[in-house]
């Protein structure tokens, strides 16, 4: 080492600086928690697809609705329906396709669609029928009346003369459609009819006091003697329209709506119309006719019942579709002579 190395000073060290604090991070802000979520909205039921700006558009949604159910006429049924709930007519219904559908007048469509599909007739819904021309009240109380119960007024009228005061008795009138048809075209024809069911007498009294006021004594019957209410009395026509469907007989699924004790008969659907058969001699005039409506199947033994009640003339006539539906005869003597 050399002298000048050896008595060097070497100088102290400098201090370090002091050490920076290390900044913190500061606290995590607190994570707001997530808004619940939205209500999921309830899909809303079928019909309410039905509830259209339109007429033409809920006549769409409607005849897609029926038409996805065993409804036969989806498009007549729709269109009557709506026709009904906006109080027009099936033509200015169609007449105006893009006419706007009040709310009300939408649900109200909705909800009738809805009914129909689950069976209920088109007349009950409406509350009414249309039969031999004219408007009938009509409710569950009372069958619908069919079109080819017209065959039963075109039978009678053919044996009714119109210009003398016939007797007519109507038993089971139901809705009082035909004893109303016949009142109607024989102005003087002198009609009883008679139903077993109060309700049923009250939607017929309603209908003849429109359409035939003062033309037809309407009377209680029973069950269990479709004559009773005649007593000692006789007819130069007596009328039925009985029930004659059997208690175990398929076709009541689709009726499933209609009053039972108006359709079925019994076990073989012959129980009323030989009821009738048997108690009509009592109640005919000498040469009275009694005229039964009947199932397509029924004609045969129908005819059979009425020979071997000692009537002559029998002849069953076909309805408007070539099935048997109506069956008369004629009984040559009377046991009583009171007229109503």
């Amino acid at each position: 080492m050399s002298p000048a190395a050896a008595h060097r000073t070497v100088a102290p060290a400098a201090p370090a600086p002091p050490t920076a604090p290390v900044a913190t991070a500061p606290p995590a802000a607190p994570v707001a928690p997530a808004p619940p979520a939205a209500p999921v909205a309830p899909a809303p039921p079928a019909s309410a697809a039905i509830a259209a700006p339109t007429r033409a558009a809920a006549l769409r949604a409607g005849i897609a609705r029926l038409g996805d159910s065993p409804v036969e006429s989806p498009r007549l049924d729709a269109e009557l329906l709506l026709a009904h709930v906006l109080g027009l007519t099936r033509s200015q219904v169609l007449t105006h396709p893009q006419a706007v559908l009040e709310p009300e007048d939408a649900a109200r469509f909705a909800e009738l669609i809805e009914r129909r599909r689950s069976g209920e007739p088109v007349a009950y819904l409406r509350g009414v029928r249309e039969f031999w021309s004219l408007e009938l009240e009509v409710s569950p109380a009372v069958l619908v009346p069919r079109p080819e119960t017209e065959r039963l007024v075109e039978a009678a009228l053919e044996r009714c003369p119109a210009t003398s005061p016939v007797h007519i008795a109507d038993l089971g009138t139901g809705s009082g459609a035909v004893a109303i048809a016949l009142a109607r075209e024989r102005p003087r024809a002198l009609i009883v009819a008679t139903d077993a069911s109060p309700e049923a007498l009250a939607v017929a009294g309603r209908n003849a006091a429109h359409h035939a006021p003062g033309r037809i004594a309407l009377r209680l019957g029973r069950l269990e003697d479709w004559y009773a209410p005649l007593a000692g009395e006789v007819f130069d026509l007596i009328v039925s329209n009985p029930p004659y469907i059997a208690a175990n007989d398929p076709a009541l699924a689709e009726l499933a709506a209609e009053p039972r004790p108006a359709l079925i008969a019994g076990p073989t659907g012959l129980e009323a119309l030989g009821a009738l058969i048997a108690g009509a001699p009592a109640h005919l005039a000498p040469g009275g006719t009694l005229l039964l409506e009947h199932g397509s199947a029924q004609g045969e033994a129908v005819a059979a019942m009425l020979a071997a009640h000692g009537f002559t003339g029998i002849l069953t006539l076909a309805d408007a579709g070539a099935r048997p539906r109506v069956t008369l005869g004629v009984h040559p003597s009377a046991t009583a002579r009171t007229r109503p």
